[in-house]
């Protein structure tokens, strides 16, 4: 498969803080690909070095091939940009901003068709400033695929929005990406790279500690699923003990809690206790998920963020 990004041994220090720490990683082109650390982790530096926004310090990046550095123009003609802070001029309107967007590339798209793709063929006349927060990032997802994007990188984009309006968001997302421009995208939501992303990379002090499909990355932490259920009679904890799978048995009063690493032992586990006459009631699992692997590979210590 064809890369769109391809790093190797990235480095950029602030200071002797490495905040990108030699980090190789490759992106595939039509998928979205995820970064996902705690606050002060490299994430977003390690994107503008990718972008060619900031110099690396060491090592080589290319995108489509390109250095950034070397080849800005010819870059930025085939990538798009939305900025964790980006800001317009207050008083301009969205058709204005997309206009004034479109003079800087040589063969940008109608840019009215996207407000219609994006559902703002109504706004083109608002001023920015007044459109709500999810109009306003659909403008900058908007100018970010002006230029009809090979690849386009999305830093933080749905931090402040309301949960409906991060649903739509992701819509617009995926939609991106089904239209043939690979994403790669920021995010402090773990529900949010884990819906969306092809795959993820793991950062932590300016290291990739791990780079998989969210699937994969779930089973490698191997932690227990759990089966929760209510009985009205006794549980036959030891039939229970001896389903393939099953790691222990819990219980408390009628709630009983079976523990297991075998994505089937829940199966086992009803047919086991269809044996003896028992029906399971309320019934639900709960299994690993990114947040697990998350927290598994980072810890549960607050960050500082890094001074730039």
């Amino acid at each position: 498969m064809s890369k769109a990004v391809h790093c190797s041994g990235v480095t950029k220090y602030y200071g002797e803080l490495p905040a990108v720490d030699g980090v190789s990683l490759d992106v595939d082109e039509g998928e979205i690909f995820g970064m996902i650390g705690p606050n002060g982790a490299g994430k977003t530096t390690l994107m503008e070095c990718i972008e060619g926004m900031r110099t690396r310090d060491s090592g080589a990046v290319e995108v489509f091939g390109l250095d950034p550095q070397q080849h800005p123009r010819e870059v930025r003609e085939r990538t798009g940009l939305q900025l964790q802070s980006a800001a317009l001029p207050r008083y301009i309107k969205t058709g204005e901003a997309l206009e004034l967007f479109s003079s800087f590339y040589t063969d940008p798209v109608p840019w009215r068709s996207l407000l219609s793709r994006l559902g703002l063929e109504h706004k083109a006349n608002s001023y920015v400033e007044k459109l709500s927060g999810g109009q306003r990032q659909r403008v900058f997802i908007a100018l970010a695929l002006v230029n009809d994007p090979g690849l386009v990188f999305l830093d933080e984009l749905t931090t402040g929005l309301d949960p409906q309006v991060r649903l739509a968001i992701w819509d617009v997302i995926r939609d991106i990406r089904d239209r043939g421009t690979t994403v790669f995208l920021t995010t402090h939501f773990m529900a949010e790279a884990e819906n969306l992303c092809d795959r993820v990379a793991i950062v932590d002090h300016g290291r990739i500690v791990a780079v998989d499909t969210v699937g994969n990355l779930i089973s490698s932490i191997g932690e227990e699923r759990s089966l929760h259920f209510m009985l009205d009679g006794t549980p036959p904890l030891e039939r229970l003990e001896a389903v393939p799978g099953v790691t222990r048995v819990e219980r408390s009063g009628g709630h009983v809690i079976v523990y297991g690493t075998d994505a089937q032992f829940p199966h086992g586990v009803l047919g086991a206790l269809s044996e003896v006459g028992l029906w399971a009631q309320d019934l639900r699992t709960e299994q690993p998920n990114l947040e697990d692997v998350f927290l598994s590979l980072t810890g549960r210590e607050m960050r500082e963020e890094v001074a730039q």
